[in-house]
C-alpha cells in the first residue's frame, strides 16, 4: 500500500474562484496525489485566462497514487451542464456542482479516495436551479447515511465547533436538546482522539444566552439543557466544561486551557475564528466515514480569473486532510 494519499478535490461554483484555486494549487509539488473532480475544459479556459500554466492528465484509479508534481493537475471529467463566464452565477450548472460531489462521495465511500477536500459552491444558485441544498456538510452526511454529523473550524490555534449550523436564530435554542449535544459532545471527542490525536481533548462549552444565562435570568437553556448534557459527559469520565459566556470563553489566557470550543451556533463562534485566522482556517466535517475538510471561504464571485483569489485555505485545507489521515492510521 502506498504512504501517498490520494485525496478528491471538487472545484466547486464554476463561475466562482474554486476553478482558480485548484490552478494555483496545481503551480506548488504537493505530498499527495490531488484528483480535481471538474470539467478540463473549465480548468483549462481558467488557467488561460490567469496566464498560468498547466498539463491536464486524466486520473486513473489502477495507478498506484503519486505526490502532485508542480504545474500537473490530476482530474476526473464532470461536465458542466451549462455555459461558464468567470462571476456570473448560470443556474444550469447546479446539476454539474451537485454531480461533482456526488462523484467526489462515492469515491470515498468505496475508499478510491483517503479524503475529500472542497472548494466553495453557491448554495443560492443550486437552490435556484430546484435542487434543495443546505450545504456540503449536509449533503455527505446524508449520501453517507449519517444521522449526524458536526461542523468544525479550525486553525492551527483554535478549533471551534457547532451545536448548529445553517439555522436562522429564531430557530436555534429548538434545535438544542440534551440529546443531541451529548452526541455532538460524543462526535468531537472522538474526532479530537482518533484525527488529531488527542488522547483526553479539553472542551469547553458555550452558554446559549449572554452571560451563559445569568442563572436563569437571561435565559433557562443553559440549566435545563446544556448543564445537563455536560454532566452527562462528565459522567462518562470526559474532560468537557461549561456553559461558559461566549464573550469571555474566546479570551486568549482561557483557550490555552483547550483543545475546542463547542459553540451553539454558527455566528457565535465563527466570527472569532475568522477574525483570528482567516485564510488559514479549515472548515471540517466530523462524523463522516471519511475525510472532509473544505476551505474558510465563498465563492468569491468578483475575484474569479482576476489572479487576486488567494489559494492559502485550500492548501491548509489539503494539509489537514493529509494530517488526520495519517493520524487515522495511528493504533
Amino acid at each position: 500500500m502506498s504512504d501517498i494519499r490520494r485525496i478528491a478535490l471538487t472545484a466547486g461554483e464554476p463561475a466562482g474562484i474554486g476553478p482558480d484555486l485548484c490552478i494555483q494549487l496545481a503551480q506548488t509539488a504537493q505530498q499527495s496525489e490531488i484528483v480535481v473532480i471538474a470539467d478540463p475544459v473549465v480548468l483549462q479556459q481558467r488557467a488561460d485566462t490567469l496566464g498560468l500554466p498547466i498539463k491536464l492528465i486524466e486520473f486513473d484509479a489502477s495507478q498506484t497514487p503519486e505526490a502532485g508534481i508542480a504545474g500537473n493537475i490530476v482530474y476526473l471529467p464532470c461536465e458542466v451542464t451549462g455555459k461558464v463566464v468567470a462571476g456570473e452565477l448560470n443556474t444550469a450548472n447546479a446539476v454539474y456542482v451537485v454531480k461533482s460531489l456526488q462523484i467526489a462521495l462515492d469515491g470515498c465511500l468505496d475508499n478510491t479516495f483517503d479524503a475529500v477536500v472542497t472548494a466553495p459552491v453557491h448554495k443560492g444558485v443550486i437552490n435556484d436551479a430546484h435542487i434543495p441544498f443546505s450545504g456540503h456538510t449536509e449533503f455527505f452526511a446524508d449520501g453517507a447515511g449519517v444521522n449526524k454529523v458536526v461542523m468544525m473550524l479550525a486553525t492551527p490555534e483554535l478549533r471551534v465547533a457547532l451545536a448548529t449550523t445553517h439555522l436562522p436564530l429564531r430557530e436555534v435554542s429548538d434545535a438544542i436538546t440534551q440529546e443531541s449535544l451529548q452526541q455532538i459532545m460524543h462526535i468531537l471527542v472522538d474526532s479530537l482522539q482518533h484525527s488529531f490525536g488527542l488522547k483526553r481533548p479539553r472542551i469547553a462549552v458555550c452558554g446559549l444566552n449572554p452571560h451563559a444565562g445569568e442563572g436563569g435570568h437571561l435565559g433557562t437553556e443553559e440549566q435545563t439543557v446544556i448543564e445537563p448534557a455536560i454532566n452527562y459527559m462528565q459522567a462518562k469520565g470526559y474532560d468537557i466544561t461549561g456553559p461558559w459566556p461566549a464573550d469571555t470563553i474566546f479570551v486568549k489566557s482561557r483557550l490555552a486551557d483547550y483543545d475546542a470550543v463547542l459553540a451553539m451556533y454558527h455566528d457565535q463562534g465563527l466570527p472569532v475564528l475568522k477574525h483570528q485566522g482567516f485564510g488559514d482556517a479549515v472548515n471540517i466535517t466530523l462524523g463522516l466515514p471519511f475525510i472532509r475538510t473544505s476551505v474558510d471561504h465563498g465563492t468569491a464571485l468578483d475575484l474569479a480569473g482576476t489572479g487576486k483569489a488567494s489559494a492559502t485555505s485550500l492548501q491548509a485545507a489539503i494539509y489537514m486532510a493529509e494530517t488526520m489521515s495519517q493520524n487515522k492510521n495511528i493504533p
